[in-house]
């Protein structure tokens, strides 16, 4: 078997960072071999781990991702992982020498071919729309059909690193007792016991695909 490919991801948002490192690392092609939740922190991960593919989100605390990457020497190839959908954020990433510029509710199995893809050399900003499906793994589950569009939802903002009871029904415009309610139910069909596993199972099942 192959040598797992090495990712280094950074993200400030840390229910987010764990659910990406679990999923990715259920994976047997990939190992997240560190996490950081600090742009100035990047350089010295990036020389300490030597990755073959980093992860980065645009708004982190110290530097930004876009940022500190533009700042790498010899940067690994680099998959910018964000919320942000604004144009200039993505021709930032690009500018920055980012190899693709990629939403936080990608499906697991779409963010695993990218990252595949991006050690191959690909450049995802050049490439044609279904260059990922030559990179992409077989379906790891159908388990999603009796998910509810407000599950959905609740499940988008963990994704997205909302990840208070409070804050998710301020997002959703709904009480927290329905949150509550919303999540029990999510960890009932998902098989899972709190929100960070939560967040993993939603990116396997690519739950997010439309968001």
């Amino acid at each position: 078997m192959n040598t797992p490919l090495k990712v280094l991801i950074a993200d400030d948002h840390q229910l987010m960072l764990d659910g990406l490192r679990q999923a990715l690392n259920s994976l047997p092609d990939i190992s997240v071999v560190a996490t950081l939740t600090d742009g100035t922190d990047i350089a010295r991960g990036v020389e300490t781990y030597e990755p073959d593919v980093l992860l980065v989100d645009v708004e982190m605390p110290g530097m930004s991702g876009l940022a500190a990457v533009a700042k790498l020497v010899d940067p690994p190839p680099t998959l910018v992982v964000t919320m942000h959908t604004a144009d200039e954020y993505e021709k930032a990433a690009r500018d920055a020498g980012a190899r693709g510029f990629l939403s936080k509710g990608l499906p697991l199995p779409d963010l695993a071919a990218a990252i595949r893809a991006a050690h191959d050399g690909v450049n995802l900003f050049e490439a044609e729309d279904d260059v990922l499906d030559r990179y992409r793994a077989p379906t790891l589950s159908v388990r999603a059909e009796t998910v509810t569009d407000r599950e959905r939802d609740v499940l988008r903002c963990l994704v997205q690193g909302i990840s208070g009871t409070r804050d998710i029904a301020d997002e959703l415009y709904i009480s927290q007792k329905t949150v509550k309610n919303h999540l029990a139910s999510i960890y009932e069909k998902l098989g899972v016991n709190d929100r960070a596993q939560a967040v993993v199972e939603a990116m396997k099942l690519g739950l997010d695909r439309d968001w």
